[in-house]
């Protein structure tokens, strides 16, 4: 797991940090106002209609019913199951995105109801809004294909996906540029990028398909047992997927009443995703197809040795990421986006709300291994009861806070709410099977709290020693405040973590031990 998770890993830091290049480049152009505000809110529409039909619910339904018919009928069967659920799904998000298309006003209108006020601005969403509704079948189909490589344990290729989507965006941002284009421009050219970078990751993936014998071949067939099987599963895990969904509408009808608020959260949840995506998604990722295969074995043994091994890897990684955004908030932002449009305030709000997110972050992780495992046990009920619960909590935080704390309370929200998301998953899972909640995972829990307690101070004492010397102002100084203190504080962290004889600590040595000596060899 953890090789497989390794290369996930190392393909998804790719993208994840093209992620971040290109969130800088749009930062440097567009800042955090007006037309950067419009953009990531027309952004939410298709990325609405994305994770509730593509990358989410249709993922999670798709990987244990393609696994099954692989074992079951070969890659013949499989490959005709996938030509199935594409035709199906081209029909209905034809239909899905021509109707969007028709109510994009209405709908910003109540997205975001403070863009009223400044004049322009909801027409100027509407439009971005319609430009990048394509993206919905593209995503969709991208997840099909992504699904079909990782159920065959082929993971290198969608995990490189996403990085061909964030690479292609960067170039393209990089001709808006060179053209000279004003803002207006620049954000219906970044609307358009979306859409090249959304099919550049669907096509990167065809061709090892077609190398091992797939071709897609239209046929209508709502009716296949294996289609409905998928559907029965998508339903709940869809509903439960629109709670969140909720919780992301009701966020930014709150932020669009603060000037840049939209764009603070979304920066901040930009850094924060980096750590979800190498460390959750790519455990996730790897543990699913093991989750899937043990459960269509009946192995209850191995689903539970997997699902801690898995829960324990997400929290070796996250706990000191979660420590260290917290500590290094406004170094690492600073560096990142404080240049162009993008000013010192930004960097302060972006820094808090960064702060403020991290709280869930080892439970943002979390809940992207456990809920794989509710899905291959054929229970998509529980993930939904634990997800509305937890955007049931997030809107009350939200409600409570939002007029003394604004922006701060939306951040508070999510956190808080991913942490009653994977405590409910954990304790759903012990309660119906067992042996996850153990002493040694407790254990090891509390020896990775420690290391990251001592990396904490040496973190926080070197960035101020930094900034106090060499200041925070040019690209230089930025660099060394910003990256210095990251890396003092993987070392004490590692280091602690060895000491305290931390098995992951252990593995890594090894498997850095054994990469170092087979390049070595060559």
């Amino acid at each position: 797991m953890m090789r497989a998770a390794g290369t996930v890993s190392a393909l998804t830091l790719v993208s994840r940090v093209l992620g971040l290049a290109r969130e800088q480049v749009f930062a440097m152009l567009l800042g955090a106002g007006y037309y950067a505000d419009a953009f990531n809110t027309a952004f939410r529409v298709p990325n609405l209609l994305r994770d509730l039909f593509a990358e989410g619910a249709l993922s999670s339904a798709f990987v244990p019913t393609y696994t099954r018919a692989l074992a079951e009928g070969g890659p013949a069967r499989a490959h005709h199951l996938s030509s199935r659920l594409l035709t199906l799904l081209a029909v209905i998000l034809a239909g899905l995105v021509t109707i969007c298309f028709v109510l994009a006003a209405p709908f910003v209108q109540v997205l975001a109801p403070g863009f009223a006020a400044v004049p322009g601005k909801l027409d100027t969403t509407v439009a971005l809004t319609r430009v990048m509704l394509p993206c919905l079948p593209l995503v969709s189909f991208a997840a099909v294909t992504m699904g079909m490589l990782n159920a065959q344990e082929r993971f290198a290729t969608p995990a490189a996906a996403p990085a061909m989507f964030n690479f292609v965006i960067i170039g393209w941002a990089a001709l808006l540029w060179a053209m000279g284009f004003g803002p207006a421009q620049v954000a219906m050219g970044w609307a358009v990028g979306t859409l090249l970078g959304a099919a550049a990751q669907l096509l990167v993936q065809v061709p090892p398909l077609w190398k091992d014998g797939w071709r897609l071949r239209p046929e209508w067939a709502p009716g296949d047992p294996e289609i409905r099987a998928m559907a029965s599963l998508m339903a709940p895990a869809t509903v439960g997927l629109a709670a969140v969904q909720v919780n992301i509408f009701v966020s930014t009808i709150f932020a669009s009443h603060e000037q840049g608020a939209v764009s603070w959260l979304q920066y901040a949840f930009r850094i924060l995703y980096l750590p979800i995506g190498v460390f959750g998604v790519a455990v996730g990722t790897v543990a699913t197809t093991g989750l899937a295969q043990r459960a269509a074995a009946g192995d209850l043994a191995g689903l539970r040795e997997t699902l801690r091994r898995s829960l324990s890897l997400v929290a070796f990684l996250s706990i000191p990421a979660t420590v260290g955004l917290m500590v290094l908030g406004r170094p690492i932002v600073r560096l990142l986006f404080e240049r162009g449009q993008f000013h010192a305030v930004d960097t302060e709000n972006t820094a808090t709300a960064l702060s403020i997110y991290s709280i869930g972050l080892v439970a943002f992780t979390g809940v992207k291994v456990l809920a794989p495992a509710f899905y291959a046990l054929g229970t998509p009920r529980l993930p939904l009861l634990a997800s509305a619960s937890a955007v049931v909590a997030n809107l009350l935080v939200i409600a409570l806070l939002h007029g003394r704390l604004g922006y701060r309370a939306i951040a508070l929200g999510i956190a808080l709410g991913s942490i009653l998301n994977v405590a409910l998953l954990a304790g759903a899972f012990e309660r119906r099977v067992g042996g996850l909640l153990t002493r040694p995972l407790a254990g090891g829990l509390l020896r990775m709290g420690l290391a990251a307690g001592a990396m904490a101070p040496a973190a926080w004492l070197s960035a101020r020693a930094i900034a106090s010397r060499a200041g925070t102002h040019g690209l230089a100084a930025q660099a060394l405040g910003g990256l210095a203190p990251v890396a003092i504080g993987v070392v004490v962290y590692f280091g602690v973590s060895r000491l305290l004889r931390l098995p992951e600590a252990q593995a890594l040595t090894s498997g850095l031990a054994g990469w170092a000596g087979g390049k070595g060899a060559r």
